[in-house]
């Protein structure tokens, strides 16, 4: 039988928030997603309100008494400011939001699994032998249940029993009002871009962001424990195109109705399709190119086009100019005589990195992967936070680190001859 509710409306669907994207994967894990691991995961409306808001909080609390109110059946963060005082603040529900949790762990409490991207892995062996520096219990996003659905963010998330705990070493303070607040040991960074995330966006600034929320400049590298400065007019409400970085993952947040705006995987493939009845050859070898169907994207196919990654010309795979002192990684273009990497070309397949609907006309360097104009000169200008204190911009499909002077270039296609 239908519930009252379901009967007026039986083919409701359900309200999505948005959605969050690895950076660094082309539209799916490199064994498959499977689960709560995956390469994109949806928040939707949850059927019934799961969101936590802070209640009573318990102040010079010894050892004991702190595990007594903590073994509650109720959340709570600890935090411990010495071996004989520690403030629990408990945390109640909140019929009005909905919380996700994101982490490394895979116990019950974390929605979305996530683990460390290597730039450029085709499996997951790849990446099981790196130390991991994402936390188990990583971040939390709160969603207002009611329109415009405002999302937003914290550092650490519950465990399974339903704790938080930052330890004596973590950065903690009381703040003016008399709250706790503190840091998690690699941080939770966000960076809002400027104009949103269309063909106009700019790079934002990236900020960190506490256990309660608020917003800090960044730490002098990713674990000191000196915190940044407190940036007053700043949030933590997640824009479209906001990104999170997890130290040693970074996901794009899409809100649902920045995701209408986007192309979807089937306009992708009328693009790739377009590209392909135009029948660009390979001026050294007279035949015709082809970009493999987007389920064939990581075994490189015998119409695969390739390209100089100096000057743009696009060639099907050839030993022409290849000069064999030179390892045969630098080729020389038959085309323009310029020397450089010769590689092969990839369709970028996850819709939600193109900031627009763009044919797919460059490539980012070094490692290939096509998309709009647009799309590259927006993600080859966005600083990705990359070891404990540097950044440098990388291609979203994959992550590897852009070279060049742009870190792109525009494809040089030879049609047909007849």
């Amino acid at each position: 039988m239908f519930s009252p509710d379901q009967e007026n409306h039986p083919s409701k669907a359900p309200v999505k928030y948005g959605e969050l994207i690895v950076l660094g994967y082309n539209g799916s894990l490199p064994n498959g997603d499977r689960g709560r691991r995956k390469s994109r995961f949806a928040l939707f409306k949850r059927p019934k309100a799961n969101g936590v808001k802070p209640s009573t909080v318990h102040i010079a609390c010894t050892p004991q008494a702190a595990k007594a109110i903590s073994n509650k059946d109720q959340h709570s963060i600890s935090y411990t400011l010495s071996r004989a005082q520690t403030v629990v603040v408990e945390y109640t529900h909140d019929s009005n939001t909905d919380m996700f949790q994101i982490g490394r762990s895979t116990e019950s409490p974390i929605d979305f699994v996530v683990t460390d991207t290597v730039p450029g892995s085709q499996s997951n062996s790849d990446t099981q032998s790196v130390q991991s520096t994402i936390s188990r219990f990583a971040c939390r996003i709160i969603c207002e249940r009611n329109p415009p659905y405002t999302a937003r963010i914290y550092a650490a998330g519950f465990d399974s029993s339903k704790n938080i705990f930052l330890g004596e070493k973590a950065a903690k303070w009381k703040t003016s009002d008399g709250q706790m607040d503190g840091l998690t040991t690699n941080g939770v960074l966000v960076m809002h871009p400027r104009n949103g995330f269309t063909e106009d966006s700019k790079p934002g600034i990236w900020r960190e962001i506490s256990v309660c929320g608020n917003v800090f400049s960044l730490r002098e590298t990713r674990s000191a424990q000196q915190r940044g400065k407190m940036v007053e007019m700043e949030t933590n409400q997640l824009q479209d195109g906001s990104l999170i970085d997890l130290c040693g993952a970074t996901l794009l947040w899409r809100t649902a109705e920045g995701l209408s705006h986007t192309p979807t995987v089937k306009h992708l493939e009328a693009l790739r399709q377009e590209i392909n009845a135009a029948r660009p050859q390979c001026p050294v070898g007279f035949n015709t190119l082809a970009f493999p169907s987007m389920k064939r994207k990581d075994v490189v196919d015998e119409k695969q086009p390739w390209v100089y990654l100096n000057c743009g010309h696009v060639h099907g795979y050839h030993n022409w100019g290849n000069k064999e002192e030179r390892d045969g990684k630098d080729r020389e273009c038959p085309m323009c005589r310029s020397v450089g990497p010769y590689v092969p070309l990839w369709l970028g397949c996850e819709a939600g990195f193109y900031v627009d609907a763009g044919p797919p006309t460059h490539a980012f360097s070094p490692c290939g992967h096509v998309c709009s104009e647009k799309t590259t000169a927006y993600w080859s200008q966005i600083p990705l936070p990359h070891g404990t204190h540097t950044f440098h911009a990388a291609c979203p499909f994959c992550a590897h680190q852009l070279a060049g002077e742009q870190g792109y270039i525009r494809l040089i296609f030879q049609g047909p001859l007849d």
